[in-house]
């Protein structure tokens, strides 16, 4: 796991294996949801601070990619399963797909297409981030 700290993050980047239908049924493109997502114990938790930029990243052989965008919705808390993390994410139109990630010269470099098992929280650096925002669509 490569070490952080604030001045290389851009953003929070949170992993499902589950698609946002099964995650939060009902929800639909452009409208926003509060969600709590599990985080791995580790010193990245204490550099999560309320207001700072999240994805919604999908994993596996379905759609892997970006699915939504948003920010920690508060403080990390803690249940039985470990640190938590409530997120408001709005669902994009369409999800940004890995290969258009792994198109593109800087986000290409994103620790979750270098480390793809690797746990939650993942990142993107301010660079990583800028490009990821760019290949969004303009209804984000």
């Amino acid at each position: 796991m490569t070490r952080i700290g604030p001045a290389g993050l851009g953003c929070w980047l949170v992993k499902t294996a589950r698609p946002p239908e099964i995650v939060a049924p009902g929800w639909r493109p452009g409208e926003e949801r509060e969600l709590t997502r599990c985080l791995r114990a580790s010193y990245r938790v204490g550099l999560m601070r309320p207001g700072q930029p999240v994805l919604l990243w999908l994993s596996g052989r379905d759609r892997p990619g970006v699915h939504a965008t948003g920010k920690l919705a508060a403080e990390v808390g803690e249940d039985e399963r470990g640190p938590v993390a409530v997120v408001r994410l709005r669902l994009l139109p369409a999800p940004l797909p890995r290969a258009d990630l792994l198109a593109d010269p800087v986000a290409r470099g994103a620790e979750v297409l270098r480390m793809p098992a690797g746990s939650n929280p993942s990142y993107l650096t301010p660079a990583e981030h800028a490009a990821v925002l760019a290949l969004l669509p303009g209804d984000r």
